[in-house]
């Protein structure tokens, strides 16, 4: 256990020297920010266009925005928070597999599990403070401004995003633990997330895709349950607990 939580604080300390923290929180609140800020300039921004819009034969209405036109555009732009939040992890495993201090790690006594559970949890860690602080932005400004009761199962969607980059995030550990560059992590969850998406795409079995969770117009308008989006969440909980329990004997037999 003390080898574990000197790794891990080794982790952390990595991750504030480089300044993955410091710009991955600057990324998920400014995410924060722009949610209630794009749909609060919405109205400005079309009623200064509509001129330009006119003389093109567009004729622009007025447009009401509330609360659920800011939640949708979180949910629009959280999946570039998490793509950002995989290409600065990609190269986790691999920078340990090419400076050799893994290596010297290993031979110390450090045993390979405790690294794939030591930065697995870093990253997890990460993407969980960092979209809960994007999503408490959002629902602060959006409280003040509005109401956030007009988006009915929002906690729904919340959770069904969060499950589904913590399913990104284990899937980074699997493939960073195949893959000994970051290219090919990214090759690796890039194709999982386009997998999942054409699973998506079947009507026989497209309840039971990850791809799923990423669905929130339905919850958010009230037209969907949380209980209509159980297949995937139960495949996706799967999904990381398997991601994750492969990583660690692929890892005891991987060459360094």
């Amino acid at each position: 256990m003390r080898a574990f939580i000197a790794f891990f604080k080794k982790e952390i300390l990595e991750n504030i020297r480089s300044g993955r923290f410091v710009l991955l929180g600057i990324l998920f609140l400014a995410f924060g920010i722009m949610n209630p800020a794009i749909a609060k300039l919405t109205p400005w921004l079309l009623e200064t266009l509509s001129a330009e819009l006119e003389e093109s034969g567009m004729v622009v209405t007025s447009v009401t925005v509330d609360a659920l036109t800011s939640w949708t555009q979180f949910f629009k732009n959280i999946p570039m928070a998490l793509i950002a939040l995989v290409l600065v992890y990609s190269g986790s495993f691999t920078r340990e597999y090419e400076s050799g201090t893994l290596v010297l790690m290993l031979t110390k006594g450090l045993s390979r599990y405790k690294v794939v559970l030591a930065k697995a949890s870093v990253m997890l860690m990460t993407w969980t403070a960092g979209y809960f602080l994007c999503y408490g932005v959002t629902y602060e400004y959006n409280a003040y401004f509005w109401d956030n009761s007009v988006a009915r199962e929002l906690g729904a969607a919340v959770f069904n995003w969060w499950l589904y980059g913590i399913l990104m995030v284990c899937l980074t550990v699997l493939f960073s633990v195949l893959s000994k560059t970051s290219s090919g992590v990214l090759l690796g969850v890039g194709g999982a997330a386009v997998a999942f998406y054409l699973i998506g795409m079947l009507p026989k079995i497209k309840d039971y895709s990850p791809a799923s969770l990423m669905q929130s117009a339905g919850l958010l308008a009230g037209t969907e349950g949380a209980g209509d989006h159980l297949p995937s969440v139960i495949v996706a909980a799967a999904l990381c607990v398997f991601s994750v329990a492969v990583s660690i004997p692929l890892m005891n037999k991987k060459k360094i």
